[in-house]
């Protein structure tokens, strides 16, 4: 279940988006206090529905953040877009050592209540890769494409 959960949020934060935009009265009670009580003085709300999520993409101390509900208000996760010296230092090391070659296109942490798992799409002229932290210690292949 929770790789199922991982899977779905990496897919809609990699730039699938729902297929509409939402009020707050088609949210739900249950989400909006839920996300009032994780994310006091967030700024700006955007609320969109899809059949199995809610997201809510927002500012909260200066930095934009995607949080993602079940439908019961239950947060699922949050989204945040990272540059490369944020990450710790045994990931970013990583990197320089062993995808030196590639050049980073995307890099976010998706933070759940028990772990953060970051992801990074790197790039070469003929490759695109997009890796999955192993705890803080490496990497593991999430998917790999070949360019056309």
């Amino acid at each position: 279940m929770k790789k199922i959960i991982f899977s779905t949020a990496l897919t809609l934060a990699l730039g699938t988006t729902f297929s509409f935009a939402s009020t707050k009265d088609e949210i739900g009670a249950q989400v909006t206090s839920s996300f009032k009580k994780e994310f006091t003085g967030a700024k700006d709300v955007r609320w969109e529905k899809d059949k199995s999520f809610i997201k809510a993409t927002f500012l909260f101390n200066d930095q934009v953040m995607f949080a993602y509900y079940n439908p019961n208000g239950d947060l699922i996760g949050v989204v945040r877009n990272l540059l490369s010296d944020k990450l710790p230092f045994n990931l970013l090391e990583n990197l320089r050592l062993n995808y030196s070659e590639f050049w980073i296109t995307d890099l976010f942490e998706f933070a759940s209540e028990s772990e953060s798992t970051y992801y990074v799409t790197l790039q070469t002229a003929d490759e695109t890769l997009t890796l999955q932290s192993e705890g803080t210690s490496g990497w593991s292949v999430y998917k790999r494409a070949k360019k056309k």
